[in-house]
């Protein structure tokens, strides 16, 4: 993984753009939204550029752009037509260890902005590190399609809630199935109903666990794509071996893990309420499948 992806609090952030042509702009568009203190240096800037100077949302300088200028701010982004000027003041950043992103430039980008599905406190942040930004494009339009604008609606309703729902059910494992309840009565739409949802969600007892079945000699990538939504619920998995990289990147990233089992202890977990994983060779997972009818057993193909 050449590229970490990281969400980077605006606040206070300072960031140049060094030019001020559609380029330029179209940073701005992204950057405009956050709460970053945003600076433009350009010899000309086109009209888009001195529409956001006009409304006092950027500083906009009209002149040459100083060595002096790349420090003091925390981000630089290089958006000149001049390919030597754009690499000289991004080996300047760097000896002051200030990130910059040259524009069609990634040898000297320290950072990269990726393609971004925005709503509200939802973000979702495409990449695929530089390779083949047209398809992180087209991946974005049809998450896009794909979430209702009333995503945003629904996450502050959420956000101003988390205290309440923190203070009425202060054990964690509690409140996630909490939410999970919440989200499968309301989706993701925000509507009259969204607070009866909420409200009933408390009601709520726990429902028994899922036990889901994998044998050692189906790959990870030959699971069924509606195996997704069972492996992101798993709290444990058990194995007598080890677990495949590819299967354990499936995984929730919180998910614990034993090699110690047997079925009373599987049961008390799904009576308990939690998601549980056995991978092991065929004949055991067959026998789980037997004495757990209630299991998934997940196979190459569909269900």
């Amino acid at each position: 993984m050449q590229y970490f992806p990281l969400f980077i609090d605006t606040q206070s952030l300072k960031v140049l753009i060094v030019g001020a042509g559609d380029v330029a702009s179209c940073k701005l568009d992204l950057l405009s939204r956050t709460d970053a203190n945003i600076r433009v240096i350009a010899i000309d800037a086109c009209q888009d550029v001195l529409n956001y100077a006009q409304s006092k949302r950027i500083s906009l300088a009209l002149r040459a752009v100083n060595e002096s200028d790349i420090k003091d701010c925390d981000l630089v982004y290089l958006c000149t037509a001049n390919t030597a000027l754009n690499e000289r003041l991004a080996e300047i950043a760097k000896t002051q260890g200030i990130w910059a992103n040259v524009v069609d430039n990634p040898k000297f980008c320290r950072f990269i902005t990726p393609s971004i599905v925005d709503r509200g406190r939802l973000q979702i942040a495409i990449s695929t590190a530089g390779a083949a930004p047209v398809y992180a494009r087209e991946l974005r339009s049809r998450l896009e399609s794909w979430l209702p604008l009333s995503i945003t609606p629904l996450f502050d309703f959420i956000a101003e809630r988390r205290e309440e729902v923190q203070q009425r059910i202060p054990v964690f494992k509690h409140r996630r199935v909490f939410w999970e309840q919440f989200f499968n009565r309301n989706a993701s739409r925000f509507d009259s109903e969204t607070e009866r949802h909420y409200q009933e969600s408390f009601a709520s007892k726990s429902s028994i666990g899922e036990l889901v079945l994998i044998d050692c000699s189906t790959p990870a990538d030959l699971l069924p794509i509606g195996a997704m939504p069972y492996l992101q619920k798993i709290e444990v998995t058990y194995s007598k071996q080890p677990v495949p990289f590819e299967l354990n990147e499936l995984l929730r990233r919180d998910a614990s893990f034993s090699c110690s089992y047997n079925d009373e202890s599987i049961g008390l977990r799904l009576a308990a309420g939690e998601s549980c994983l056995v991978y092991g060779d065929t004949d055991e997972v067959l026998g789980l499948a037997r004495r757990f009818p209630n299991a998934k057993y997940l196979k190459p193909g569909s269900f």
